[in-house]
């Protein structure tokens, strides 16, 4: 394909934001590219983009993971004023229309999408799939292009046998790592909140994402990115480092046969390059 051939078209990842303050990824090349979600507002998506030269009349589809705010804070906006597509399950389509916080409607840029079932935008084959969280019928996103497979899958209660298919398949991963299980249990936050966060629909830990890479490791797999850090009960070097430990305990050489970044909150990531 095209972006095999010529460098200006190969297609590139980068995160906008990550965690609890708002998140949103960007995927595709130097002419069009999706957003998965769209939690921060629409000035900062349109700013960070302008960092690396993208336009924001360049983004060809929204792909929706759930209705918790920190994902769909713009999408009411960016498909009623801008006319951008935004792709979701008929549940979670349902869920933004009924959501206090979002003033816009989405009328014709409402696109209806099922789990399991692949869809086409440009290059990209996109499949979402059923991941476990406390929210309204949350996708991950399972994507090929060419001979690349890339897999996004954030707010994970756990992970199921459908969600490790997904994850294995993947050349290209954006994996959850949501809390530091001691700095949970030690910190400030109510019981109740901490059994939610740990329970089977809440989120994964530094140590169940790292035990399930090290555990399950291809090495088709040639980039990990960690997403969706909390604000106070993890940091990124922590996060990295657990991951990393339990990587280089399987004889995974991080940096060397995998790489591994840590998508930090509210801060544009580096660009990587496919």
């Amino acid at each position: 394909m095209q972006y095999e051939l010529f460098p200006s078209e190969r297609i590139c990842f980068f995160s906008l934001s990550s965690g609890s303050c708002g998140n949103s990824y960007y995927l595709g090349n130097s002419r069009w590219g999706i957003l998965i979600d769209a939690g921060i507002g629409p000035r900062v998506i349109k700013k960070r983009l302008a960092q690396y030269g993208i336009e924001l009349s360049s983004i060809m589809a929204i792909l929706v993971t759930h209705d918790h705010y920190d994902h769909i804070k713009s999408v009411g906006y960016l498909g009623e004023k801008l006319h951008i597509p935004v792709y979701a399950t008929r549940e979670v389509h349902r869920a933004i229309i009924n959501h206090p916080l979002i003033r816009n409607s989405l009328n014709g840029s409402t696109q209806y999408i099922e789990k399991g079932k692949p869809f086409q935008i440009e290059d990209f084959q996109i499949t979402a799939f059923d991941v476990p969280h406390d929210s309204v019928d949350n996708s991950g996103y399972f994507i090929r292009f060419g001979n690349h497979r890339f897999t996004l899958a954030t707010d994970v209660g756990c992970i199921t046998d459908e969600v490790a298919y997904y994850i294995c398949k993947a050349n290209h991963l954006v994996i959850e790592t949501n809390y530091d299980e001691e700095m949970l249990n030690n910190g400030r936050y109510p019981y109740h909140l901490k059994q939610r966060i740990c329970s089977g629909s809440g989120h994964l830990s530094n140590r169940q994402t790292a035990e399930f890479l090290a555990n399950n490791y291809s090495s088709d797999l040639r980039n990990i990115w960690l997403c969706h850090l909390s604000g106070d009960n993890n940091n990124p070097e922590l996060a990295y480092r657990t991951v990393e430990e339990q990587l280089t305990q399987k004889g995974i050489k991080v940096g060397k046969q995998v790489s591994l970044q840590v998508l930090r909150r509210n801060i544009l990531s580096s660009k990587t390059d496919f």
